[in-house]
């Protein structure tokens, strides 16, 4: 009897060893992998529409949940605030719970202080990180003889405001301060709750920023910081990478982090400096959307970026050539549907020919878009007469 005794306290304390390990196990990895898990989707609709904030560059996403809840990311250049708005009023939007701007440049943030103007803003997030300015050259040393002041010029009266470089950003602050949003810096890995089973995560920029003197392969550290964000509802799945550029993407691609996503909003309007092979195989859309202006002059989308995306067998959108996009899926295997503004007649795979470089080896990148880029100048035949 003591021998059975004996046997059977063994069992339970090699079944509570067992035990212990389990909880262990499930403890140090299970857990941290279910908390990773966006909940379940409720079967509500959620919307997602690419603005067309052309024909000059630009970004806006409107993203609308199952419960209401609505997130606006970016508000296309400074001239186009007038468009985002309209947008929102054409959807019935009052009041947004979140505002994100991915990074200080005006084809991104311009239109900001139009939108503060007209709806409500619950939240703003953005990088924290201020635009670049250009260095200022060393004053030359004075000489012993000046030459009489120039009487000085009158200010521009008509539009009574600062033509700082960095106008654009200042507004954006003070529209930000006097709205009564509540303001946070973005950190990878929060979690925006938007109801209904639908959720955004930060997955950029992380800690060191990037800094001219990271770019020297190409881009511009400004879009090296911007706002990366993944968002889940069920099996639907969306990368924004707003204009992230390679340097973003390799950094990404060293974390572990689920990356794989059905669509994905193309980075950097298409730039040749992003979307590289290894962060396309790691992705894996099953569709891409580019949103560019047909006025860019930078070869957005540049031609090895589609070849690369075509290589990659993904479906294709661009608001230069369709207008806005807007995506529709109550978050099931096969519901999500993708309509355009207009049809075109235009090659989708056809990118365009750059007139200027927006990296910072090259330069200062000039704050703002341009107008329409100047025509092609006709070649003259060449007189053959003798």
């Amino acid at each position: 009897m003591g021998r059975a005794t004996r046997g059977c306290g063994c069992a339970i304390a090699v079944l509570f060893a067992v035990a212990l390990a389990g909880a262990f196990v499930g403890w140090k990895y299970v857990l941290p992998w279910w908390r990773t898990q966006p909940p379940p989707a409720s079967g509500g609709e959620l919307t997602i529409r690419i603005l067309d904030v052309g024909p000059i560059n630009g970004d806006s996403i409107l993203i609308s949940s199952p419960t209401g809840k609505t997130v606006l990311i970016d508000a296309g250049d400074t001239t186009k605030g007038k468009a985002v708005v309209d947008a929102l009023k054409r959807n019935n939007i009052q009041q947004l719970d979140y505002f994100i701007a991915t990074h200080p440049h005006p084809d991104h943030i311009g239109g900001a202080t139009e939108v503060f103007k007209t709806v409500k803003v619950l939240s703003v997030i953005d990088n924290g990180q201020p635009p670049s300015v250009p260095e200022q050259p060393a004053a030359a040393p004075a000489r012993k003889k000046q030459a009489p002041a120039k009487p000085q010029q009158p200010a521009n009266r008509r539009s009574g405001k600062s033509t700082s470089l960095t106008q654009f950003y200042d507004d954006y602050k003070a529209a930000v301060s006097s709205s009564g949003a509540q303001y946070q810096t973005a950190k990878p890995g929060t979690k925006l709750d938007l109801g209904g089973g639908a959720l955004l995560t930060i997955l950029a920029p992380s800690e060191p920023f990037f800094t001219k003197d990271k770019m020297s392969t190409g881009g511009n550290e400004a879009n090296a910081n911007s706002i990366v964000a993944r968002l889940d509802y069920g099996s639907f799945s969306m990368l924004l990478a707003g204009d992230a550029e390679e340097q973003t993407e390799h950094r990404l691609l060293t974390k572990e982090l689920d990356l794989q996503t059905r669509v994905l909003k193309v980075s950097h309007h298409g730039s040749k400096y992003a979307s590289s092979k290894d962060f396309l195989n790691r992705v894996k859309p099953e569709v891409a959307i580019v949103s560019c202006g047909a006025w860019n002059r930078y070869g957005h989308p540049a031609q090895a970026v589609l070849d690369r995306l075509k290589a990659a067998n993904v479906k294709l959108y661009r608001t230069d050539l369709q207008g806005e996009i807007t995506i529709t899926t109550r978050g099931k295997t096969d519901d999500m549907t993708i309509k355009t503004a207009k049809e075109t007649t235009e090659d989708l795979w056809a990118g365009r020919i750059a007139q200027k470089d927006d990296s910072s080896r090259s330069g200062f990148i000039a704050y703002g878009d341009f107008g329409p880029p100047p025509k092609p100048k006709k070649t003259e035949a060449t007189d053959t007469r003798r």
